[in-house]
């Protein structure tokens, strides 16, 4: 999904123009940066934590030549989901298992019409 699809969305259901929510969404986006920028953290209750975090300086060996590089020290964003999101997307693998589960045969009768199968060839 695409800020634009989520402007859309987001102007339906309450009823404002595009152009009014979309100043809003990316005021909201503005409004996170400039707390990880300003705070390092930021905690969006249901939703999770943005957390930014310095990655150390470290040897590295480039995979093409086999030469070792030094890679400074970086920092990153990094994101931990909310209770109420990890619930949902747990809920998500649970149903994709369900699926696979059901639309896979189960082995057994694999095994059981393939061995009738081989039977009825070697014995006409």
């Amino acid at each position: 999904m695409t800020k634009k699809e989520i402007v859309r969305t987001i102007s339906e259901e309450i009823g404002l123009t595009q152009l009014k929510t979309k100043e809003i969404v990316q005021k909201t986006f503005d409004a996170i940066v400039r707390t990880l920028v300003d705070e390092r953290r930021i905690e969006l209750r249901n939703f999770g934590v943005f957390e930014v975090k310095r990655r150390a300086s470290r040897k590295a060996r480039n995979p093409r030549t086999g030469d070792k590089v030094f890679v400074p020290e970086k920092y990153v964003v990094t994101f931990k989901p909310g209770k109420e999101m990890d619930k949902r997307v747990r809920e998500l693998e649970r149903q994709a298992a369900a699926r696979a589960k059901t639309a896979s045969p189960d082995v057994s009768e694999t095994v059981e019409t393939q061995t009738t199968y081989d039977s009825a060839v070697r014995d006409p």
